[in-house]
Formats: C-alpha cells, structure tokens, sequence
C-alpha cells in the first residue's frame, strides 16, 4: 500500500492520476438495469432509437467508476478516508462506449483549514475523467475533508 497522504502534504497544483480501468457491455447494461433503466443503456436495439444511435453508458455509472479511480489514486492514501463535503459541478462531455479505458485525474485547485474540526482540512479536487483517446468524458468538481497529520502524541483519527 502507499504511504498514507494527509492534507498537509497536499498543495494545490498537485496533480494525481490513476490507473486505467476498462468499460464493457455487461457491466454498462447491469448498471443501467439497476440504476438508471434508460434506452440508450440497456441494449444496442433500444439505443438506436435513442440521440446516441448506440449503446453507451449511464452517466452516472461513468461517476462510479471515477469515484473507484480517483480512490485508487489518492483519496483512498487518506488516513480513516474522507468526508464529501459537497459537489460544485459534474459534467458529462463525451458518452462513454462499451471498449472505452477509462482513466482519471485528480487535481488540487484549493484548499483551506476547517474552521469547525482542526484536525482536518477541506480541499477541492477537480477530477478529470478520460478516454483511450485522451478526450475528456467527465469533469467533477468536489470538497472533502481530509484529515490533518497528527501532532506527535495525538491519535490518528
């Protein structure tokens, strides 16, 4: 496992970036079926009749699969995880294919001690989600709380 990343040795600018994860068909649709039962996820039939004229993914299973590599890359290096605080946007710009990799990149734009609990920061993350190609499929912006490298003598939280 990685060293364990606190918000103290974070700085804006900082740029973390994951592995590639690749999408299918079964999983687009086994999504879809559960979570977000619209034509153009279901199956390559329906998804002609749809604006896309092909199958692609919801989404919001194209935001689950950033959330898993933005984990991989660095929230989950945060001690005890972190707190979603909020998400200013989320942005859908390209559909996302049976055959994409996806891979995602998660950059400090700012940050700022909690005025409420000391012991943890709040940082934004802009998380850029790309295809094979390199273009962009999704843009979040989100606030977490992250929790502060202990003093010597504190316990970890």
């Amino acid at each position: 496992m990685d060293d364990p990343i606190y918000y103290d040795d974070l700085t804006v600018g900082q740029v973390f970036s994951s592995r590639a994860e690749a999408t299918d068909r079964d999983r687009i649709v086994a999504f879809a079926e559960e979570f977000d039962p619209q034509p153009q996820h279901l199956n390559e039939e329906a998804a002609r009749g749809s604006m896309f004229g092909e199958l692609v993914a919801s989404g919001w299973h194209t935001a689950a699969i950033t959330m898993r590599l933005q984990l991989d890359a660095l929230m989950g290096r945060f001690p005890g995880g972190s707190l979603g605080a909020q998400i200013d946007k989320l942005a859908w710009l390209r559909p996302v294919r049976p055959g994409d990799l996806l891979r995602a990149e998660a950059e400090i734009t700012d940050m700022r001690p909690s005025r409420s609990r000391p012991d943890r920061g709040l940082v934004t993350i802009r998380t850029t989600t790309l295809n094979q190609r390199n273009e962009p499929v999704q843009v979040m912006t989100a606030s977490v709380l992250v929790p502060r490298r202990p003093q010597s003598g504190e316990p970890v939280s």
